[in-house]
């Protein structure tokens, strides 16, 4: 193997050695590398820049290390510093002197801008697809429960009574502008930088539309400088990871709540808690609750590469080796969440006749009378008056508002009469009947909608 080392007098200090190898976590990008390197060797070949025998024999030695890596053959060195250089070592091995010929119109700068580039579109649509999982088995339990009653709550506080299906749903929703911000990143990452040498582009007579087209890339970089200093597809990754962590984070919050015995509102299925090691009664919600602990741990790691990034002078610095291991933690954490989340939501059991119950909250239909006067002509805000002194009145009774007479109800207003008692949680849940809305008639359309869209997505992956 050629000495990038040539130029030195010195070797390199052993401490160094090991400081600057970025071998350890970067072999995870060997098919990466191989496969832009065959695709690089092809278009080689076909440039005329080498020979078509020449092509089709790196070709064959690369793929043979590829099958040495896969099968746990291949010996990674240190010494080699990163990736690149581990493959190169080995075709010298194989094929001798050819070997060089390989690394020609290109430099390490541009191929890992390459390498990582590959790594995020697969790893983008690992997380659509799971994120997808999560979806389905979202709406399959709103669907599953679509008729059950629960307080909704401000402040964590019971508020007004909703379906338990459109509080789910809501999470739907954020699930599917997260899907949207991964095709977004997909669109941005989708550009072949292979073909900016070092920083200034090469000059041999490559073809990069052919090499973009071998890899599967929609377009090919426009400035050299950029392509090799580039890491904003990073950024644009690991931003939308921390939204859906942060989506995660609070579903986690809620499942951790509801499980507990002052919610009692759903069971966790004994395959995602643990026990305790002390208290023999005790079913903990451990997923969730690692869950809203890995949120922080993505989160720092965004924070991390922004600052790597942001004094950075063009073009390529050794900075940017600091861009793998907590980019590839936020792909591994991310997936590892989504995926589990997925089994535990699948298997969770409601409790209608606690979340029934707690609907049924003393005070939980004061909207609904402020509503009600506002039926009757009075301004909603002197109708908000009216009730508030309601609900004073009966907490100081200790009485619930469907508790009170009609004459106390008109000692605060006139415009109260018997079919106050007429309204119930069940009307208050079917008058909110507008898109968007909690009525039955307008989730059953928002469950509609859903599955038909998941549906829809699978049929055309």
């Amino acid at each position: 193997m050629s000495d990038i080392r040539g130029r030195f007098k010195k070797e390199l200090n052993e401490k160094v050695e090991t400081y600057q190898a970025s071998i350890f976590f970067d072999r995870r990008l060997f098919v990466y590398d191989i496969c832009g390197s065959i695709a690089h060797a092809q278009m080689l070949g076909k440039q005329g820049i080498i020979t078509d025998e020449e092509a089709e024999l790196i070709v064959n030695a690369l793929q043979a290390v590829r099958d040495e890596i896969e099968k746990g053959e291949f010996e990674f060195k240190k010494e080699l510093e990163d990736i690149h250089l581990n493959i190169e070592n080995r075709l010298f091995e194989k094929i001798g002197d050819l070997a060089g010929k390989l690394h020609t119109a290109r430099s390490r700068n541009d191929q890992i801008a390459l390498d990582m580039r590959l790594y995020v579109k697969d790893a983008i649509m690992i997380t659509i697809d799971l994120l997808v999982e999560l979806e389905h088995t979202i709406v399959t339990l709103a669907e599953n429960n679509k008729d059950v009653v629960m307080p909704g709550y401000t402040h964590l506080q019971r508020a007004q009574p909703i379906l338990l299906a459109h509080h789910l749903l809501a999470y739907y929703e954020m699930l599917e502008r997260d899907v949207s911000r991964f095709q977004g990143v997909m669109k941005r990452v989708d550009v072949m930088p292979l073909g900016s040498g070092a920083l200034a582009g090469v000059p041999y007579p490559i073809d990069r539309e052919f090499v973009a087209k071998e890899l599967g890339f929609g377009s090919i970089s426009s400035n050299s400088i950029d392509a090799v200093s580039d890491r904003d597809f990073l950024l644009d990754y690991s931003s939308a990871a921390t939204i859906v962590m942060m989506h995660l984070s609070r579903l986690a919050e809620e499942i951790v709540l509801w499980s507990s015995d002052e919610f009692g509102f759903i069971e966790i299925d004994d395959g995602y808690a643990t026990g305790s090691s002390i208290m023999p009664q005790k079913k903990n919600p451990d997923v969730a609750e690692l869950a809203r602990g890995k949120t922080g741990r993505v989160y720092g790691n965004l924070i991390g590469l922004l600052t790597m990034l942001k004094s950075l002078p063009l073009a390529y610095n050794k900075d940017l080796q600091e861009d793998k291991e907590t980019f590839f933690d936020t792909v591994d954490t991310l997936l590892s969440t989504v995926e589990v989340f997925a089994g535990m939501v699948s298997t969770l059991k409601v409790n209608v006749d606690r979340t029934r119950a707690a609907a049924d909250s003393p005070y939980i239909l004061a909207t609904d009378m402020a509503d009600y006067l506002v039926g009757k002509g009075s301004s909603f805000r002197q109708a908000h008056e009216i009730v508030a002194g309601l609900v004073k009145y009966a907490e100081g009774k200790s009485k619930g508002l469907r508790s009170l007479s009609i004459e106390e109800y008109q000692k605060f207003s006139d415009l109260f009469d018997k079919d106050i008692c007429d309204i119930s949680v069940e009307k208050s849940i079917a008058a909110r009947n507008i898109p968007g809305g909690t009525a039955q008639e307008q989730v059953e359309k928002a469950l509609k909608k859903a599955r038909e869209i998941l549906d829809d997505r699978q049929k055309r992956d």
